[in-house]
C-alpha cells in the first residue's frame, strides 16, 4: 500500500518542494513586496520569507539520501502541518480580495501558499511512514532469521519471512 511512490518520485517530490519555497522569491520580488509582510507580519516577515526559502534548500539538500534522515522527513511534515493551519486560519479570518487590491503577487501568494503546505505535509508524512514501515519490517525479518525455536519448526519461520516479504515487497528502499 506505501509504495505507491518510488525512489526516484519521491527523490523528486523533495526538489519540487523546494522548489515551490523558491518561488517565495517571485512573489515578494526578491523581498521588496511590502504587501506580504504587511498582510501576516508574524509569519510572513521578510525573515520569515527568509526562512521558507532556507526550508526548501533543506528539502533539496536530502533528496537523494532521505532514507537516513527519516526524522528529518518527520521534522518537514510537523512544519508543512503548521504552515497548513496558519494559512487555514488566516484565510478564516482574513479577505483575499483585499490584498488582491493592493498587490496581485501578494493575493496569489495568499491564495496559493497552504494548499501547497498541506500537500507536501502529505507527501512528507507518507515518506516518513513508509521510512518507518520499512525499518520495522527489516526488524521483524532479521528476528524471523535469527530466532530459534526448540521445536525446531523451520517451515514456521520460512512462511513467516515469506509473510513479511510479500507484505513489504512494495516499499523496499534502494540507494539510487
Amino acid at each position: 500500500m506505501l509504495g505507491i511512490l518510488k525512489n526516484t518520485t519521491i527523490t523528486k517530490g523533495f526538489v519540487l518542494a523546494g522548489l515551490f519555497n523558491m518561488t517565495v522569491l517571485v512573489f515578494s520580488r526578491f523581498f521588496t513586496n511590502p504587501v506580504i509582510p504587511e498582510s501576516d507580519p508574524v509569519v510572513m516577515s521578510n525573515f520569515g520569507l527568509v526562512m521558507i526559502v532556507v526550508w526548501g534548500l533543506a528539502y533539496i539538500s536530502v533528496s537523494k539520501n532521505y532514507p537516513a534522515v527519516k526524522w528529518l522527513v518527520a521534522v518537514f511534515a510537523v512544519e508543512k502541518l503548521i504552515y497548513g493551519i496558519v494559512w487555514t486560519k488566516w484565510n478564516l479570518n482574513h479577505e483575499l480580495s483585499a490584498v488582491y487590491a493592493k498587490d496581485t503577487m501578494a493575493g496569489i501568494f495568499y491564495t496559493i501558499y497552504g494548499l501547497n503546505d498541506w500537500i507536501f505535509f502529505i507527501f512528507f508524512s507518507y515518506v516518513f511512514l513508509r521510512l518507518m514501515l520499512y525499518k520495522n519490517s527489516q526488524k521483524l525479518r532479521r528476528i524471523a532469521r535469527t530466532e530459534t525455536r526448540p521445536s525446531g519448526d523451520i517451515p514456521t519461520q520460512r512462511a513467516a519471512i515469506e509473510t513479511l516479504n510479500s507484505q513489504t515487497e512494495n516499499i523496499r528502499i534502494d540507494s539510487t
